[in-house]
């Protein structure tokens, strides 16, 4: 048997009445899908057929149905009296979904069912309705609860009856080649996927037929109502109502400046941000830089635009990737025509092996000049300033190292930017190239910095640590020396669920005026937006989507599943699909389920255990 259901039958447990005098377990009877030789009692399969009795004959709580393929229970637990363990079986999949719900504070508890944890009975009372379609199981059932009902006045007979039903539900779930198998799919972890609020709210697992019992959690559901978001912020009261100065923007300037759609909600860390922002600036360290981290889809670019609209700037922004350098954020000599000396044949020589590196960037001339890397940097900034200027400074940091050779590779530039007489004559010139990053900072303008933590150097963006203080300034390769203006804002963004993010540096972290986590959208926020975007008019229907990708979220996370991405993208994509296809499983399979993961039993899992309890396939007609 595998490791998984041991997690099931554990027969080390202790039996519970009428069994709990019997020393020896094994009794000498079988089912007839066993060996004919003995079978053992188990405390889970007693458990879970003594709760469908009292359900049954109504001297307990709880209850077991079923819904299509599907079945479910309540099962009040013995230990704390308001707890009630519901579980949700799926036999088509084998998939289990369990939660440990209080009825009195209405808090959920995971359910893990493994030797530490619960053990399955409830479980085992929601397989019930399966297991009873055995012509075996059901006849010893019934003779089981006839002795339930009149009291056990007949243990030994008991025994008997039970031991037959434990190893009828051991055999048929542990052989897969039994006639009358049951699939039973669990991890060795014994961590079940939870029923969560939604599913009670949206009546996901309301059972169409009551088996045994009177259901009084999950038959406390229905159409979902989807709550309208307190404390909108309206557009007229946000948009360039945070005016750090006055100032008159070009028409140029105007159209960078972002128009928030009318669909959009504006968050309340984008009002802080603006609301920081304006009131430090007339104080002597204003609020300039701000981090917004978060898993993927939660709206942080659409934050950082939505900052330079309250604060009536134009927005740019520098996406980052893993091969970003420093220079690439300082901007790039090119020339305006093949050809040309310098005079010198050293710098002509040197000219000509950076023509064969893609032309004079900060990169290419650092790496013609040998100058350290950022990794040297990071180890011994010490030695590496020692090896730069010659001179001893034992509290070096990166940051200096970097200053140092910023200067050196501007010099280079410059010398090899100069033309002879005859270049001149010839006509050669050059142009310098402001990056987004140079004309926010310039011009005062917000700039966004995407996915710094995807950048593999960790020390590229120490390199601009004297441009995040507010009075900071660089030498660009023309020689002009930039200050940063007042107004500039830096807004950083950052996933914190993208394969191949890293930490950020801790010494940017400490430049970040206010750093902000930015989690997916409240639901009836999701579903306010979504219908905004999409133009979707069935609320029910949104809301549902929205308790899906949700799950989806809380599934990925608690099973270590990493490699996608789901949020409000994801389920914009949902909802436009689901308008074209008229199949709202279908477009999921292909938008939700298929970006969240790309491994092929992780999504027939997400499939199973989150997809199907709310939206099913539709059925072929022949």
């Amino acid at each position: 048997m595998s490791v998984a259901l041991n997690n099931f039958f554990n027969f080390s447990r202790s039996l519970p009445p009428p069994f709990d005098a019997i020393t020896n377990k094994k009794i000498p009877v079988a089912s007839q899908y066993g060996d004919g030789k003995q079978a053992t009692l188990c405390c889970t399969v007693i458990k879970a057929l003594n709760a469908v009795c009292a359900c049954m004959n109504g001297t307990g709580e709880g209850a077991v149905g079923v819904i299509d393929h599907r079945s479910v229970a309540e099962y009040k637990s013995s230990v704390a009296p308001d707890a009630y363990h519901l579980a949700v079986f799926d036999s088509g999949t084998g998939s289990i979904s369990a939660t440990v719900y209080d009825k009195n504070t209405e808090v959920m508890e995971n359910y893990v069912l493994n030797n530490a944890g619960r053990d399955g009975a409830a479980v085992m009372m929601a397989m019930f309705p399966f297991l009873n379609r055995d012509e075996e199981f059901e006849q010893y059932f019934n003779e089981y609860y006839d002795q339930y009902a009149a009291g056990f006045p007949d243990v030994p007979a008991a025994t008997n009856t039970m031991a037959i039903l434990c190893d009828n539900v051991y055999r048929r779930v542990k052989d897969n080649s039994c006639e009358a198998h049951i699939k039973v799919t669990l991890d060795k972890s014994g961590n079940l996927m939870r029923v969560t609020q939604g599913h009670l709210d949206s009546g996901a697992f309301t059972p169409t037929d009551v088996v045994a019992g009177e259901f009084t959690i999950f038959a406390k559901t229905g159409r979902a109502t989807v709550k309208k978001a307190s404390a909108v912020v309206e557009h007229s009261d946000f948009v360039s109502k945070y005016e750090l100065h006055t100032r008159a923007l070009n028409p140029q300037e105007q159209a960078l400046v972002p128009t928030l759609p009318e669909w959009y909600i504006i968050p309340s860390e984008v009002v802080d941000i603006c609301k920081h922002a304006q009131a430090t600036t007339e104080k002597s360290a204003p609020m300039r830089n701000f981090l917004l981290r978060g898993p993927a889809g939660t709206g942080k670019t659409m934050g950082a635009k939505a900052i330079a609209a309250g604060l009536h700037l134009p927005y740019m922004k520098y996406t980052c990737s893993a091969n970003t350098e420093i220079f690439d954020f300082v901007g790039m000599i090119f020339p305006d025509s093949e050809g040309g000396s310098t005079g010198d044949a050293l710098l002509d020589k040197e000219k000509e092996q950076l023509a064969s590196l893609g032309g004079i960037t900060y990169a290419n001339v650092a790496k013609i000049m040998n100058l350290p890397g950022l990794d040297d940097m990071d180890y011994d900034p010490a030695g590496v300033y020692r090896a730069l200027t010659g001179l001893e400074k034992e509290d070096a940091s990166a940051q200096d190292c970097m200053a140092i050779i910023m200067d050196k590779v501007t010099q280079k530039v410059q010398a090899l930017s100069k033309r002879s007489e005859e270049s001149q004559s010839a006509g050669q010139t050059y142009r310098y190239v402001d990056t987004d990053f140079i004309k926010a900072l310039r011009y005062g303008y917000v700039i966004e910095i995407q996915e710094p933590s995807t950048i593999a150097q960790p020390g590229v963006l120490v390199g601009l640590n004297s441009l995040l203080e507010q009075s900071g300034s660089i030498t660009l390769p023309t020689g002009e020396i930039i200050h940063r203006h007042p107004d500039a804002v830096v807004v950083v963004t950052t996933n914190t669920s993208y394969e191949g993010c890293r930490g950020m540096n801790q010494s940017v972290l400490d430049r970040m005026s206010l750093v902000r986590d930015v989690e997916l959208p409240s639901p009836e926020v999701m579903v306010q937006r979504a219908m905004a975007v999409t133009g979707a008019t069935d609320e029910y229907q949104v809301g549902q989507m929205v308790q899906v990708v949700n799950d989806i979220a809380e599934y990925c996370r608690k099973n270590s599943i990493s490699d996608g991405s789901y949020g409000m993208r994801s389920l914009i994509d949902w909802i436009t699909s689901t308008e074209i296809t008229g199949d709202v499983y279908q477009s999921a399979l292909y938008t939700i389920i298929s970006k969240a993961t790309a491994d092929e039993i992780d999504r027939e899992a997400l499939i199973s255990a989150v997809l199907e309890p709310t939206f099913r396939p539709k059925r072929k007609t022949a």
